[in-house]
């Protein structure tokens, strides 16, 4: 199922004993466009950390009740390795996180999760070490952060990102949700990542090989649309591009691996 993420945001977070806080946004790394970590709004529980929480320890998201299941415990997110919201989530934290929870680290492997191509409950220890293979290169961007870059077409900007939206199953951002309100007043379209070209960081701009005039008559994305089978293959027709899930052994396709400056 897909679910944009300002929806999501403000969902309960409810652990195995109990509730922990909300949903306050994500991470996903630019090399997948795949949510590495949700980020949670504990209150006044856990004041001095933000506390991550990986797809792998996510449950169900239950839509009509606004929230979350999270397969963990409040001593083990409490016992979890401390790190302070004004830094960039580094990769000796995340090798501690993962460690801690006993995951499989993402960065390694050919798949969407590493050597699995979704997150996994309770994923298998693998014999082989990882260190001896090459990571993949990533960066960790904030929804919040990304949430109002401007996209580039071919041949001039057509809008900014709105939101995202998000694969409960995978976790990968399958869409960005693009307000073109400065051309064409009112409408809104999706654009897959895999159909970025590259993005400029430094510019807060994302480049897709997409022309206008394709994009302004590209089915258009209202909050009223349902994200059917339908819909998505009729945007992938009109952009000639094959669909995610036509790929069943990686769900992410071909990688965009592009951090721009």
């Amino acid at each position: 199922m897909l679910h944009k993420a300002t929806t999501l945001k403000g969902y309960r977070l409810d652990s195995l004993d109990g509730e922990i806080g909300k949903v306050r946004e994500f991470y996903f790394d630019d090399c997948r466009w795949v949510v590495r970590y949700l980020v949670a709004d504990t209150g006044t529980w856990l004041t001095d950390r933000q506390v991550l929480i990986s797809p792998h320890s996510l449950g169900a998201i239950v839509g009509k009740e606004e929230h979350i299941e999270v397969g963990l415990t409040k001593k083990q997110i409490e016992e979890s390795p401390l790190r302070q919201s004004d830094k960039p989530v580094s990769r000796q934290f995340e090798e501690s996180y993962y460690g801690h929870y006993g995951l499989p680290m993402y960065w390694y492997g050919p798949f969407m999760w590493g050597y699995y191509p979704y997150p996994m409950v309770n994923p298998e220890p693998r014999e082989d070490s990882p260190r001896s293979e090459e990571a993949r290169d990533h960066h960790l961007r904030s929804t919040d952060a990304v949430k109002g870059h401007h996209i580039q077409a071919a041949d001039g900007e057509i809008g900014h990102v709105e939101d995202f939206i998000i694969d409960e199953e995978t976790w990968a951002i399958r869409y960005l949700v693009v307000d073109t309100r400065n051309w064409w007043p009112g409408k809104k379209v999706l654009v897959s990542p895999k159909w970025i070209e590259r993005v400029s960081w430094s510019e807060s701009k994302v480049f897709v090989n997409l022309s206008r005039d394709a994009i302004k008559e590209s089915p258009e994305y209202t909050e009223e649309s349902l994200l059917t089978r339908d819909y998505e293959t009729g945007l992938h027709r009109h952009y000639d591009q094959p669909g995610y899930w036509e790929n069943d052994t990686d769900p992410t396709g071909k990688t965009t691996g592009n951090h721009g400056e």
